[in-house]
């Protein structure tokens, strides 16, 4: 029998599929990232589930994998469901689906919510084309590091973050991106305090400053198009007129990475390399 990745409510119980109250009706094992919250669920539902259930959470996904995977091996049908929206999405599972997928046992998914499409469907920002990064790292330089690699991103990009991280993340996000570039902050989404919030990165960055509860899901327009410039001389150039101006060159360099869509970090070399010893201090 399959592992079955199931997708419940972001928020709602009355999103559960039907799919989803009979597979926990009936699988043989229910893996739950907390027991507690799934319990609830089942009892909000009027669904019994009669399988063994067990936890599967990131503290425990090494030790618990080889037991799943020996319960899809004896034939059981294991069942796994993560707090909110789909497992191994930023959330427990991908372990246990890339074993399961190495050993050729077969894997389904039960579709359900997501905060990613969710949050990008009410957003109005372009949706055509974008990407997903999930939690940015928590340490603000490391942060700041992976912002510099989406800096050219032209996707509209989605972010997961923690509420006691929300304001840090989005200063970072507007000092690296750029403070007009649009974003949606959704938060709660589905909930009874939902609430969408869209403006610049520096609005939101001032909005999100203080304590903030709940779910969180940041969505971000992607990099304006980027403009072909002919020679690292001429990112050099237009720093030293940024300079020329009275503009610092650590502001200087990060204005016209933002400008024309290239990394910081492109700019900055190519200061260097036109004016051998300066760096950025």
């Amino acid at each position: 029998m399959p592992l079955l990745l199931a997708g419940v409510p972001i928020g709602q119980p009355g999103d559960a599929s039907p799919r989803l109250r009979t597979a926990l009706g009936r699988a043989e094992v229910v893996a739950a990232e907390d027991t507690r919250r799934l319990t609830r669920l089942c009892r909000d539902l009027d669904v019994t589930y009669t399988g063994r259930l067990v936890s599967y959470f990131d503290g425990n996904e090494a030790e618990r994998t080889p037991q799943l995977l020996a319960a899809l091996r004896a034939g059981e049908t294991v069942l796994l469901v993560t707090d909110a929206g789909m497992p191994s999405v930023s959330d427990p599972g991908f372990r246990l689906v890339a074993a399961a997928a190495a050993e050729q046992l077969p894997v389904s998914c039960l579709p359900g919510p997501s905060a990613v499409t969710t949050a990008l469907a009410v957003s109005g920002l372009p949706s055509d084309r974008f990407c997903f990064e999930g939690f940015l790292p928590r340490k603000g330089g490391e942060r700041r590091a992976r912002l510099e690699e989406l800096a050219a991103e032209r996707r509209t990009a989605v972010f997961f973050e923690a509420p006691h991280r929300l304001g840090a993340c989005l200063a970072d996000m507007a000092a690296v991106l750029g403070a007009d570039r649009r974003a949606v902050v959704c938060r709660e989404l589905t909930k009874t305090h939902e609430e969408v919030r869209r403006g610049t990165l520096a609005e939101l960055a001032d909005r999100f400053s203080g304590e903030v509860l709940g779910e969180v899901t940041v969505v971000v327009e992607g990099a304006p198009e980027r403009v072909v410039v002919e020679s690292p001389d001429e990112l050099a150039r237009l720093v030293g007129v940024r300079e020329a101006s009275g503009e610092p060159r650590k502001e200087a360099i990060a204005g016209v990475a933002r400008e024309l869509g290239v990394p910081r970090r492109e700019v900055y070399d190519a200061v260097v390399a036109a004016k051998p010893g300066r760096g950025d201090h």
